[in-house]
């Protein structure tokens, strides 16, 4: 299975707790203003990476704690992540999922598209809704802006609620 990617980057420290290996998905709608991965926009950019690929690459890595999906918007190839996130899961890692969508208006998505669910009950933080320059705030942890939550992600999805990780 493929995946459109803008770039891994394979010792992350800002993209959730540890080290971690970044995958920045290609493709993103959303179009914040002030947006910190402009290039990743287009969905016809990056380049097309097979997830055994893209587990290569994680395997290469070394002292890393987690995977991140990042973009673009990693909600955009749900079926592609979806099988990444069950191969990052087996090798044992953390996973944090960002989204420009809310947990709600993933949860909405899913009834649709069944691999986002799969996604959200996979990974173990979701940091969601859209960056609001308005709101910047660099204190934060793992985010931009205070609209943005990280949230327990399997236990908001069985619990139907959102959960906050770090408040």
């Amino acid at each position: 299975m493929k995946l459109r990617i803008a770039g891994i980057v394979t010792d992350s420290i800002v993209d959730g707790p540890g080290i971690r290996v970044a995958i920045f998905a290609q493709g993103c709608f959303h179009a914040c203003p002030g947006c910190h991965n402009p290039h990743t926009h287009d969905a016809n950019g990056g380049t097309e990476m097979d997830v055994e690929e893209i587990m290569a690459e994680i395997g290469r890595a070394r002292y890393i704690q987690g995977v991140t999906f990042t973009g673009g918007e990693p909600f955009l190839q749900a079926k592609g992540f979806a099988e990444l996130a069950r191969r990052v899961k087996a090798a044992d890692l953390h996973l944090v999922v960002y989204s420009g969508y809310t947990f709600e208006g993933l949860i909405e998505m899913g009834r649709k598209e069944p691999e986002i669910i799969q996604i959200l009950s996979m990974a173990d933080w979701l940091v969601d809704g859209p960056y609001k320059a308005e709101q910047r705030d660099l204190t934060l942890p793992f985010r931009g802006s205070r609209n943005q939550r990280i949230l327990l992600s399997a236990q908001s999805l069985a619990s139907g609620q959102a959960i906050p990780a770090i408040e």
